[in-house]
This record gives C-alpha cells, sequence and structure tokens, in this order.
C-alpha cells in the first residue's frame, strides 16, 4: 500500500475555500482505500523557522552526519511518501508563510536531496505531488502567480515524478459566482479521482 502525506496549510480552517476542495480530494482518496494516509495540520504543529540557536542546532546535526535525529523526522516522513498533496490558499502571491517554515525544515541535504558537483538531486521516493490552492483574484498564468510555481520547482528538486494542481480563481471578483467556481473545482477533482485514483 502506498503511503500518502497530506499537509495542511490552510490558515482560516473549516473557514477555508482551499480547505473545502482539498477535503473533498482527501474523501476521494480515502474512499478508494488505496492509500495510507498521514495527516499534518500545520497549524498545530512545533514548526520554527530556522535562525538562531535552532538554525545552529542543525548545521551542527548535519556536519555530525546525524540524521535520524528527531529533528529530521519532517524530512524523512516527507522523502518516504509516495504521494504527497499540499492544500494551501494564494496568499501573498504564493502562500501562507508557515509553509515555507515547513519546506525549509524538509529541505535537508541528504534526506529530501542531495547535492554534489553537477547540482542538486532529488532523493524523495515521491512520485506524484497534488497541490490545492484557491484565488481571490486571477493570476493564472501571469508573473504573479508564484504559489504553484514554486510547487512545481520544488517537485523537481526533491525528485518527486509528476506535478498537479487543483485552483479555482477569482473568487473574491465581484460578480462571479464563487459557488460555480468553486463547484467546477470539486467536479475536476471528482474526474481525477475517477480516472487516477
Amino acid at each position: 500500500m502506498e503511503k500518502l502525506l497530506y499537509i495542511d496549510s490552510c490558515i482560516r480552517r473549516e473557514e477555508s475555500r482551499t480547505k473545502r476542495a482539498a477535503d473533498h480530494l482527501m474523501k476521494k482518496i480515502e474512499e478508494s482505500g488505496k492509500y495510507e494516509i498521514e495527516s499534518l495540520c500545520l497549524m498545530d504543529e512545533p514548526l520554527h523557522y530556522l535562525s538562531g540557536d535552532f538554525f545552529l542546532q542543525r548545521e551542527y546535526l548535519l556536519s555530525e552526519g546525524q540524521r535520524k535525529h528527531r529533528r529530521f523526522d519532517y524530512a524523512h516522513q516527507f522523502a518516504q511518501s509516495d504521494v504527497i498533496v499540499i492544500a494551501a490558499p494564494f496568499w501573498d502571491l504564493g502562500f501562507p508563510a508557515l509553509l515555507k517554515t515547513y519546506i525549509e525544515n524538509i529541505s535537508v541535504d541528504g534526506i529530501t536531496f542531495y547535492a554534489d558537483i553537477e547540482g542538486c538531486h532529488g532523493m524523495s521516493q515521491g512520485r506524484q505531488l497534488i497541490f490545492v490552492t484557491t484565488r481571490g483574484g486571477y493570476y493564472e498564468n501571469t508573473p504573479l502567480e508564484m504559489g504553484s510555481l514554486y510547487m512545481e520547482a520544488l517537485s523537481v528538486f526533491f525528485g518527486i515524478d509528476e506535478y498537479k494542481c487543483f485552483f479555482a480563481e477569482g473568487l473574491d471578483i465581484e460578480g462571479n459566482d464563487q459557488e460555480m467556481l468553486m463547484q467546477n473545482l470539486l467536479d475536476e477533482i471528482d474526474k481525477f479521482a475517477a480516472d487516477r485514483i
């Protein structure tokens, strides 16, 4: 049975439109019975950004080759997952800082990637990363959309074979039918689930 890691960075929790879409996807995944699912709600995790003593501890552990330290549990969990689902709203042209903090904590040389004279190479066993997001305005295929673009680059960096983004946008534009836009997203997820899950 494949391992699936669900990472929830929907800051507004149950009020989040992104979470609504991600929960819909996760329900389809659970119903398939094909995956051993682990979930991380980042709002409830003891995450720290890299600075001060926390950063120095990381550097020391890596210099000593202590990659089994509990400090790197997030990185091992990510690297050992076959499918990763990340849910995060479109904030400040990307996604919430909390998710970036998580990414800093899983980006560990010797666990999720390694570097040599030819550059960086992914070490994740993941075959697919699915990113779920919602946007208030229209940003797809513009220079201002850096959330999905970042996630796609991250997939390449970690050596994940396939990237997929589910999104709805224009949700805060006056005159738009928000519910219709959300339903279109849920329908797209349903089609994907029927074909690919």
